[in-house]
């Protein structure tokens, strides 16, 4: 999906974006996920380091509740102004306290983690188009890995193919700002009599409904 794509990637670490990165794919970290490990260490074993850590990181995500609805030229100024001086003190501070931390306890690879990764998970503060974290890709798809047990005995392989189609309209249709019983209902209704050159039209991200949507359904995926 990403072959040939060039710009700033929001992920984690995961080694499969390693490659992307050699090419020339700017890499940004999740914020998010730096936290998290520290979080899960003062949540192990109390640690008050940990757990001062994931206060300082609150700082940063203060400054962008403020800078959330800026365009990203006002978002840079503030994140310039404000943000980065926040980072880099939490930079010293992580730094400092990783010196007084044995090799192998939790709260040292917590931290390991987030200076390793320092200047990915900080390249935001220099493009007010970046986001801090990635969890908005996350929340994208935690309704599949939630319900993915449950759909272990979907039938066979071709159903599971099925209803991997049916939920990643369903999830595109959100992204587009659709109601996705909505979505789906005037798209069953007109399929039968479109022509395949006309089946792009009804894709998400193209769809526009051919009269007013009804009352919607909850809708669970």
């Amino acid at each position: 999906m990403l072959q040939g794509f060039a710009g700033t990637l929001v992920s984690d670490d995961y080694s499969g974006y390693h490659a992307l990165h050699a090419q020339g794919v700017t890499a940004a970290f999740c914020m998010a996920h730096a936290r998290r490990k520290l979080f899960e260490a003062h949540e192990l074993n109390g640690s008050q380091i940990a757990g001062h850590a994931v206060t300082l990181i609150a700082r940063l995500y203060e400054i962008e509740r403020e800078a959330r609805d800026l365009d990203p030229a006002a978002r840079l100024l503030l994140r310039q102004q404000r943000a980065r001086p926040a980072a880099d003190a939490l930079h010293a501070w992580l730094s400092e306290q990783r010196q007084r931390l044995v090799q192998a306890d939790a709260t040292a690879k917590a931290i390991d983690y987030a200076l390793s990764n320092w200047r990915a998970l900080t390249r935001y503060l220099d493009d007010g188009n970046v986001p801090i974290d990635n969890n908005a890709a996350e929340n994208a798809v935690r309704p599949l890995c939630i319900g993915r047990k449950n759909w272990l005995f979907v039938g066979s392989q071709q159903a599971g193919e099925r209803a991997a189609v049916v939920m990643s309209l369903i999830e595109s249709a959100k992204l587009n700002g659709h109601d996705p019983w909505a979505y789906l209902k005037d798209v069953f209704e007109r399929l039968p009599t479109l022509k395949n050159s006309e089946l792009e039209s009804i894709l998400p991200h193209n769809w526009r409904p051919a009269s007013k949507p009804v009352a919607s359904a909850n809708v669970v995926s």
